[in-house]
């Protein structure tokens, strides 16, 4: 496991940040460098978060494992330690930029997720290993993430959400920013509702992320090729019929509604199908 300080005479310095971060001299850093060089798409949102938050923050996860795109966050309790989880488990590649040092541990409940992405992905900081973090860092590491990734995607944020600021940073340096529609109703939901009304993309398909890049997904019959018996059965049942309700699987199936509600889950998050007003479509490839 590779560490170490790179200053900005360092070939490998990220060229974003000598660009638009001028002031930052040198990171310090724990993990696969080579990540630098990948493309990243940023999950930011609030440390409390609704368990729809973490649920959408792992989904993108998992799409960008499978899109071979790096996720980006803060390694915060929440949305961003539900990111980094997400594209972890479904083998993909992550940068945790840190407020404290590469050898800091927090939030401590995070020690084993900021070990893991040290040895499977990279840990970044502006501060020496040991640092301990203060209230100011937090604000210059979220430059840092909007100054790396190409798109920025705000999941859940309250009113004063530090990933409010992260969005505006982001949107300032010309990166894509999105937002993920929430209750009206609900606080956590408040700030994300806020930037799509003030401008931000709604996140309705997680494929959209993907091609505002150019990275074109998988075609279908590769991805049908993992599928399951069961989960093949229903694509193909959606596929045919080109909209179904869970009801009309549920009476040509015999299966119990929460397998199919599971299957249904799972195929989403794949990018195989979504719902809409109550009914099923195949996704467009």
């Amino acid at each position: 496991m590779a560490s170490g300080k790179l200053t900005r005479q360092d070939d490998v310095f990220p060229q974003n940040l000598r660009e638009l971060e001028p002031a930052m001299q040198e990171l310090y850093y724990e993990g696969d460098l080579q990540l630098l060089e990948s493309r990243m798409i940023a999950v930011v949102g609030s440390r409390n978060c609704t368990q729809y938050g973490r649920t959408v923050a792992k989904s993108i996860g998992t799409k960008c494992a499978e899109y071979g795109v790096t996720l980006i966050s803060g390694l915060a309790k929440g949305i961003d330690t539900a990111g980094h989880r997400g594209v972890l488990d479904a083998g993909g590649k992550t940068i945790a930029v840190l407020g404290g040092g590469t050898q800091y541990y927090y939030p401590a409940e995070n020690r084993k997720l900021q070990q893991q992405i040290a040895a499977q992905g990279l840990l970044l900081s502006l501060h020496p290993p040991a640092y301990q973090p203060k209230p100011f860092d937090f604000p210059v590491r979220n430059r840092i993430i909007s100054a790396l990734c190409e798109q920025a995607v705000v999941v859940e944020a309250g009113k004063s959400s530090g990933a409010l600021i992260t969005a505006v940073d982001a949107a300032e340096k010309g990166r894509g920013v999105y937002a993920v529609p929430g209750n009206i109703t609900s606080y956590f939901s408040f700030g994300t509702n806020q930037l799509i009304r003030d401008g931000a993309t709604p996140l309705f398909f997680m494929d959209d992320l993907f091609d505002d890049m150019g990275i074109k997904p998988k075609h279908t019959e590769d991805t049908e090729e993992h599928l399951g018996e069961d989960e093949k059965r229903i694509f193909s049942m959606i596929k045919n019929a080109g909209e179904v309700t869970i009801d009309e699987i549920y009476h040509k199936t015999n299966m119990k509604l929460s397998e199919i509600s599971g299957i249904i889950t799972i195929l989403e998050v794949k990018g195989l199908i979504f719902s809409s007003l109550g009914k099923i479509f195949v996704a467009n490839f």
